[in-house]
């Protein structure tokens, strides 16, 4: 499938009601100001992306013993001709900054990867044996992906280079104009029971080198924190499988975090996401938020509450909570349904928006996403994902794509079934000229140069069928914009006619290269084609100064954000 052309545009110059052109007056029209707004997220499964240095694979740890060796291990049960793995497979920071521009080159700004901390050196021997798309099993699994974290001060052995360690991966990627989102733990250490005898590492915590707290391989009911010092570290009931389960009550937990991840931050950490947010009170994340960004001032964080209700997951966005935004789960869930095969209404992703009156702090600052590490991955045709990455470039919220999307990787594919496998330099090579690819570049490089589609208000004007018509305003500090989105899902070119809130003034098609101008009175129509599974973004360099827009936005402005 070709990249798909935009747009063939033709323009009724009518009058339309407005003021009459000229000096607007100053107003203040935006989504956020939150500076991460102007950068796309590209996330890595670190050991997954690719191996730039096979001398930090350490294919020998874990011994010989087919129970504990730690790479390269084969989920069994595979069907034919397709395969998993739950041991390291020897992605690394050096593999990741080799191809810093081929991430940059698709219009992304910022780099999530996942935890970088150190993780055990066997394969753990507890809990349930991971089968073929089994979920909440760990028996034989790694701690390949980082979330298993033993010392929160170290790095994991199999991510630095001899000359390469995370300042100079966090430096090496600002020089590609790349920012570096660190995911970080708080909740859970590593599988800390039901081991058939305690595995070194497992279940223990270090502060650089040193032993903190250790489960000691028993069920968290017998642990006895209160005369224990190794326990006091944990809770004394069962959270997540057989992980152990922080005691977020405890000063010390708090005091350990901050200063494990405060260093991250001296070495060049631009953001955090935090995993399993949801699973500590919004007690611990508000302490940990204000110590962290009273070193940082602004220091931006996104967390993941697994959850598609928005009224579950938005008091974590809450300046008395934290001020911590959040993974937009609920307007995921709408994604996989309007672009996913079944192919739904634009209009089922109406009311996932929250523009006004909603229950975040901002909705402009959701991390807005259609899949992840932890879940199915898209199951979309590659129209299917070309359509969902217009929408996601040009909606409000800042977009991640997770890796391999650009190339419809293991679309459909579950945990323990696809969804992390390795990618590596062949498929990065292979990706540059694929269609997914190729159209993502094009509109993610349109928002990367236009401050309304990382700002700026979000008003519908059409979401219904296949066709979704919506402008972003913003207008701040000297800079006014206005954008005007279509989105054409459909197999055939679809035709728009847009009249409301069209001011009148010279707009440019952003992605077709023409230019327009639309004229003064009433009546005014803008009119458009855009191709098959297409878009294009009109934008006006110009302030408000139509009536009803200025009313609508107005109105947009004052109800957004939770008061």
């Amino acid at each position: 499938m070709r990249a798909l052309p935009v747009v063939a545009l033709a323009l009724a110059l009518c009058g339309c009601a407005q003021a009459t052109r000229g000096t607007a007056p100053s107003r203040d029209y935006y989504g956020t100001l939150e500076p991460m707004a102007s950068d796309a997220v590209y996330f890595v499964v670190t050991d997954r992306f690719v191996n730039g240095d096979t001398g930090n694979d350490h294919r020998d740890q874990g011994g010989p013993d087919p129970a504990t060796r730690s790479f390269d291990r084969p989920v069994p049960g595979a069907p034919k001709g397709e395969s998993d793995n739950i041991g390291y497979l020897g992605g690394d920071f050096k593999g990741l900054l080799d191809n810093a521009d081929y991430i940059r080159d698709m219009g992304f700004g910022a780099v999530w990867l996942t935890p970088i901390v150190d993780n055990p050196d066997e394969a753990f021997t507890g809990g349930d044996a991971v089968t073929w798309g089994g979920a909440f099993q760990d028996r034989g699994k790694t701690g390949y992906h980082g979330y298993w974290g033993v010392d929160f001060y170290r790095l994991d052995e199999h991510l630095p280079s001899r000359d390469l360690d995370f300042a100079g991966l966090t430096a090496g990627l600002k020089r590609h104009g790349l920012k570096t989102v660190l995911d970080i733990v708080a909740n859970h250490g590593s599988p800390s029971f039901t081991m058939p005898r305690d595995q070194p590492k497992y279940g223990e915590i270090y502060r650089d080198g040193v032993l903190v707290a250790d489960h000691q391989n028993l069920p968290p009911e017998k642990l006895d924190p209160a005369h224990n010092p190794l326990h006091r570290f944990f809770h004394n009931e069962k959270d997540l499988v057989q992980l152990s389960n922080i005691d977020d009550t405890h000063p010390a937990v708090l005091d350990y975090f901050v200063g494990a991840y405060s260093q991250w931050i001296d070495q060049g950490a631009d953001a955090f996401r935090i995993d399993t947010i949801r699973h500590m009170p919004p007690a611990f994340w508000k302490q940990f938020a204000d110590r962290i960004r009273a070193k940082r001032p602004g220091f931006f964080m996104f967390g993941e509450a697994f959850d598609y209700k928005a009224e579950n997951i938005a008091p974590f966005t809450w300046a008395s909570n934290g001020g911590v935004s959040v993974l937009d789960f609920p307007l995921k869930q709408r994604m996989a349904e309007v672009f996913g095969r079944g192919r739904g209404d634009f209009a089922l992703l109406s009311d996932r928006l929250y523009l006004t009156d909603g229950p975040y702090a901002n909705p402009y600052d959701l991390m807005t996403f259609y899949d992840n590490h932890d879940m199915p991955r898209l199951d979309a045709s590659d129209a299917g994902f070309i359509d969902a990455n217009n929408w996601l470039f040009t909606a409000r919220g800042i977009p991640v794509i997770y890796y391999g999307s650009e190339v419809g990787f293991e679309r459909g594919k579950a945990e323990h079934a696809g969804n992390r496998n390795y990618f590596g330099q062949q498929r990065i090579e292979a990706a540059r000229e694929h269609p997914i690819r190729a159209a993502l570049k094009r509109i993610a490089k349109v928002r990367e140069t236009t401050p309304a589609l990382q700002r700026g208000l979000h008003l519908n004007v059409v979401m219904q069928g296949d066709r979704a018509a919506f402008y972003r305003v913003y207008e701040h500090g000297g800079q006014s914009q206005i954008a005007l989105v279509l989105l054409n899902k459909g197999d055939a070119a679809a035709d728009f006619e847009v009249r409301e809130y069209l001011q009148a003034g010279r707009w440019r098609a952003a992605l077709g290269g023409s230019e327009v101008e639309v004229g003064e009175g009433a009546g005014g129509v803008l009119k458009a084609t855009v191709a098959a599974h297409g878009v294009e973004v009109f934008v006006l360099d110009a302030p408000v100064v139509r009536g009803d827009l200025v009313t609508a936005l107005d109105r947009a402005m004052a109800r957004a954000r939770r008061r």
